[in-house]
């Protein structure tokens, strides 16, 4: 009976390893098997938003032109200037080619940030940012697809008064001509860097 068990323990083993041999030569012999992708990073997509003129526009009207995107908000009190004045550096660096480029700066505040406010706000940076708010669903929506985190918190300011604020993310993007993604700017990466690396795409 021992002799039995131990025949079909031994013949279960020597199953497994034959089938697991098999499949190794089956994978090993189809070089040309491969794992179909796309090639795209799943960064962007469509928005409907509002720019600084109370116009409702979309990613399509875009098209033709590069996009450098960045997502914050105009009562950021660090990052969010320090990051646009480096993208308006960094144009102002390629001469005539930035016109191939719209800076688009999008709001995470839509609550304070109206359509006036965010135009105010940009043109502290050049006279082509384009600045984009919404309601707060298209908002989330935008931030969705560009996969960017950020959170609503609140404070108390000197003077005792509840105030908030918003964290984020702060990477810079930078979108080709079908509003496909093509690459992206770390907070800090300095405008010649980042102009080196426009050129090479325009």
């Amino acid at each position: 009976m021992r002799g039995r068990l131990l025949l079909i323990v031994l013949l279960g083993f020597l199953l497994g390893a034959l089938g697991g041999a098999a499949l190794l030569i089956m994978v090993r012999g189809a070089p040309h098997a491969k794992i179909e992708t796309s090639g795209k990073a799943l960064i962007g997509g469509p928005f409907s938003l509002i720019d600084q003129t109370g116009k409702q526009v979309t990613d399509k009207d875009f098209r033709g032109r590069y996009m450098l995107v960045f997502f914050g908000f105009t009562h950021c009190p660090d990052v969010c200037p320090a990051e646009l004045q480096v993208m308006a550096d960094a144009l102002g660096q390629l001469g005539p080619k930035a016109s191939e480029i719209v800076p688009v700066f999008i709001t995470l505040d839509p609550e304070r940030d109206t359509p006036e406010t965010v135009g105010a706000y940009v043109k502290n940076f050049g006279p082509n940012f384009v600045g984009l708010t919404g309601t707060p669903e298209a908002i989330a929506a935008a931030a969705k697809a560009y996969h960017v985190a950020f959170s609503k918190f609140e404070y108390k300011g000197q003077d005792g008064k509840t105030d908030y604020s918003i964290d984020h993310s702060t990477i810079l993007y930078l979108m080709d001509k079908n509003g496909d993604y093509i690459t992206h700017f770390s907070f800090g990466t300095p405008a010649t860097k980042m102009t080196e690396t426009l050129r090479r795409y325009l």
